[in-house]
């Protein structure tokens, strides 16, 4: 190959490989914006997680602390449901000896009027004869004077009605004692709810976030690889750059003087030599300055 057909050779080389290198630059660029965009979107998102997660655990510590007070409220309800139970007791206690229940195994107060009642029913519908119609009238109005007698008991007795105001008072406690320990674990049920759902969004954005990492990491390792091409490419251009000036820069002079030198005439060694540089270059393998020295030696430039 004549030395200006081998110098247009290799121009036309360095320029396809120019040109490679241009589209590998775009290429690379164009990656790294993807690089960026993810990065930057898989930034957001964590952020974002961070914040539910903050917000969720806020909602997790008074939760907590709401349901601790429910236990704590609920211990105070039982020990007033204790107390109310036991007033309960009492009064109970009191109305019997006291009219209510009446001496032990007399007829309850609501009990006999009940049966009061019935016998004044019996009296006005059944027909019966004049002795059974007076005994039937003698026991309603025995049993008349018995539930005065015993209700005004009752309503005079102080002890019996200070026994009632304390059971009411007592079962009011309770009572509040009670709403007190449902309205705790309300707030609390609902803490939760809120830390939940809280949750539930950090996770489908923490699982956006891990699909952004995964983006990142293949456009990161694709632009990588381009760049690395790249700089092959432009390395190589650079090379052929520098055989093209040493080409143009050999004069017939300067040959003439290398061959006077070297005997005039390569060496069967010479020209081996150079014509496997010259295949391993043809081929896309780089060349040195030896390189290029061996090929003048072997009479290839």
């Amino acid at each position: 190959m004549e030395r200006n057909e081998l110098v247009h050779s290799f121009q036309a080389k360095r320029e396809r490989l120019n040109q490679q290198a241009h589209r590998l630059r775009e290429q690379r660029d164009k990656l790294n914006d993807e690089t960026k965009r993810h990065s930057a979107r898989r930034d957001e998102l964590n952020a974002q997680v961070r914040g539910l997660v903050e917000r969720a655990n806020a909602h997790k510590a008074k939760r907590d602390a709401n349901n601790q007070k429910v236990r704590e409220a609920k211990a105070a309800r039982d020990e007033l449901n204790k107390v109310a139970h036991a007033k309960v007791e009492a009064l109970q206690a009191l109305r019997r000896d006291r009219g209510q229940g009446g001496p032990e195994g007399a007829t309850p107060i609501p009990k006999l009027r009940a049966e009061i009642k019935h016998l004044e029913y019996q009296q006005q519908t059944t027909v019966l004869s004049p002795k059974k119609e007076k005994e039937l009238i003698e026991l309603i109005a025995s049993k008349l004077k018995e539930l005065k007698e015993r209700e005004a008991s009752y309503q005079e007795s102080s002890e019996t009605k200070a026994a009632y105001e304390e059971m009411k008072a007592a079962k009011a406690a309770a009572e509040q004692a009670h709403a007190q320990v449902t309205a705790l674990a309300n707030e609390a049920q609902g803490e939760h709810d809120a830390m939940v759902k809280l949750f539930a969004e950090a996770d489908a954005l923490r699982k956006q976030a891990d699909a952004a990492q995964q983006d990142f990491v293949r456009s990161k390792v694709e632009a990588d690889r381009v760049h690395r091409e790249y700089i092959e490419t432009v390395q190589s251009a650079r090379d052929l750059d520098r055989v093209v000036h040493a080409l143009r820069g050999t004069t017939m002079q300067e040959r003439g003087e290398a061959r006077e030198r070297h005997d005039a005439a390569p060496t069967a060694a010479e020209r081996a030599e150079a014509e496997d540089i010259f295949e391993k270059f043809r081929k896309g393998e780089k060349l040195s300055t030896e390189d290029l020295i061996a090929l003048q030696k072997g009479g290839r430039l």
